[in-house]
């Protein structure tokens, strides 16, 4: 699965309190293999190396990852059916709604299990930050752990999730910095939440969001 070429993005040094990025939106950047499409959501770099990023990819064949040595990942399958990790110490399984982390430097061939599918990758320096990806399911509000200093954001998977009177419809994402307000989860609402902690440099890492 190849590394696409990647858009343009704005960039601040901070999000506002919330900044939502809609699904439609995204710019969708095949692969050089034809095996799948990519979309970014967001990124943010310390100089010139990457902190983390967030994005998005249709996945229509089976293939091998690209090597993402240095860097911790977190894929969850959004949309479609499952997928298996399959590298020399076995196979990580990862079914919808089912975060699966692991080192991107691991040689993974991924292998459909029921036919094309979505997943959601977040991708970060261990060095830099710590990540974590949490499903929400309604009827909730989730409580949320403090990420000070770092950044939350939340990926609307079913239903219509509502933050500060904004509606989440799937595919969508809601930027709400480091503190942020938990959504509001009705029957058949679910969301992740995507958990970034900043270790010792977290004022000078800057985020870039994808541009609309």
């Amino acid at each position: 699965m190849n590394r696409p070429d990647r858009p343009l993005l704005y960039t601040m040094e901070r999000p506002a309190p919330m900044d939502i990025l809609r699904c439609s939106n995204l710019i969708d950047i095949p692969w050089k293999n034809d095996g799948g499409v990519t979309r970014e959501i967001a990124t943010a770099t310390l100089g010139d190396r990457m902190a983390w990023r967030i994005s998005r990819a249709d996945v229509g064949q089976d293939g091998a990852f690209s090597d993402f040595s240095g860097v911790m990942r977190i894929l969850t399958v959004v949309e479609g059916g499952g997928v298996d990790l399959e590298h020399a110490g076995g196979v990580l399984n990862a079914p919808l709604w089912e975060p699966v982390r692991f080192d991107g430097g691991l040689s993974v061939y991924a292998r459909l299990t029921d036919g094309p599918l979505t997943d959601l990758n977040l991708m970060f320096d261990p060095a830099i930050c710590a990540g974590e990806v949490i499903v929400h399911r309604g009827p909730s509000r989730p409580a949320l752990a403090p990420v000070q200093p770092g950044m939350r954001a939340f990926h609307g998977l079913a239903g219509v999730p509502e933050i500060d009177g904004e509606s989440l419809a799937p595919g969508d994402t809601a930027f709400v910095g480091d503190a942020g307000t938990a959504p509001i989860l009705r029957d058949g609402d679910a969301a992740l939440e995507i958990r970034i902690s900043y270790l010792d440099q977290s004022a000078a890492i800057k985020l870039a969001i994808a541009a609309r």
